[in-house]
């Protein structure tokens, strides 16, 4: 079984730059192929108290990228309605460069409005978003993939690139994209058209099959080989060596460990090495391990230890 584990962060439930350091180094150290983080910028639910307050995605992985060697690093995803699409190919760009190439892309259409209102950012219906996600990825493939020495234009509903250099150029060609989502119809394209990996996250393994057979049919359908994208999920992750050790995890993170079994990646290391093989069965290379008490240092080094050398 081959399947590859990386580290998923939600710091707006409340992390600082330094205590995301450590969860990206610790990550290094154990063997996962990956530090990820989410793009928000307000708490969610209340067992969480959101300090010291948002962070910004590339800002806090730029840092990461000069603290850090071999794993890779991006975002689950970055909301389109944040960021406008040249100034975040620059930015991207220059944390592969800051990183030697080691960084990845999640581009999404956004879907918390409150985040969205508490800090003055427009929040169009979703039609619109997905309009602004779709040209999004139009200009930063076509900005990262324009020939050195020649210019990228391009004219949409929400967007005007005119004679750009397309400067300056990540150090790889280019950084993967990621594309994620439950939508039948735009988000199976968009993936087809753009990503190097579509994200299925927190969702029941029939759902991820539905959703993974659409986005295949959509790869067919431009004729593209289905199997050229790697198939991902996200589950939250609660795993102890003993019941006490799960159910205080669990705890901490205002879970029942009932429900985490039911819809996460939670048990012994046995229990969740099988459930690992369950989502291999159906197509998953990679698991994003949604880690919400990024104090406990002690949970990432078990599954190095215990889970990720039988992968």
């Amino acid at each position: 079984m081959r399947v590859d584990l990386r580290v998923f962060t939600e710091p707006q439930q409340g992390a600082s730059y330094g205590q995301l350091l450590a969860v990206a180094q610790c990550a290094e150290r154990a063997g996962f192929n990956a530090f990820f983080r989410s793009d928000h910028y307000q708490v969610m639910g209340t067992h969480f108290n959101g300090l010291p307050g948002p962070s910004d995605a590339w800002i806090t992985l730029a840092g990461i990228a000069r603290e850090t060697s071999t794993i890779r690093l991006g975002t689950l995803v970055n909301s389109a309605t944040f960021r406008n699409p040249g100034v975040l190919a620059i930015s991207v760009a220059n944390v592969d460069d800051m990183s030697n190439g080691r960084v990845e892309l999640g581009l999404g259409a956004g879907w918390y409005g409150v985040e969205h209102t508490s800090y003055g950012i427009p929040f169009p219906a979703l039609g619109e978003r997905f309009d602004i996600l779709t040209e999004q990825l139009e200009v930063i493939t076509g900005l990262w993939n324009t020939p050195l020495g020649e210019s990228f234009s391009f004219t949409g509903k929400h967007y005007l690139v005119t004679d750009s250099p397309a400067l300056p150029k990540p150090i790889q060609s280019p950084p993967p994209i990621i594309v994620g989502g439950g939508g039948p119809k735009r988000t199976p394209m968009l993936a087809a058209r753009f990503a190097a990996e579509f994200n299925m996250p927190f969702q029941s393994p029939e759902r991820f099959a539905e959703q993974r057979d659409r986005v295949r049919a959509a790869c067919a359908t431009i004729g593209r080989d289905p199997e050229s994208l790697v198939y991902s999920t996200a589950q939250v992750v609660c795993i102890g060596r003993t019941d006490a050790e799960i159910a205080r995890r669990a705890a901490a993170i205002g879970r029942e460990v009932d429900e985490l079994k039911q819809n996460g990646l939670c048990g012994t290391p046995d229990e969740a090495l099988q459930k690992i093989a369950d989502w291999g069965s159906l197509g998953v290379s990679r698991l994003y391990l949604q880690f919400l008490d990024l104090s406990d240092l002690e949970q990432i080094e078990l599954i190095g230890s215990e889970i990720i050398p039988h992968l």
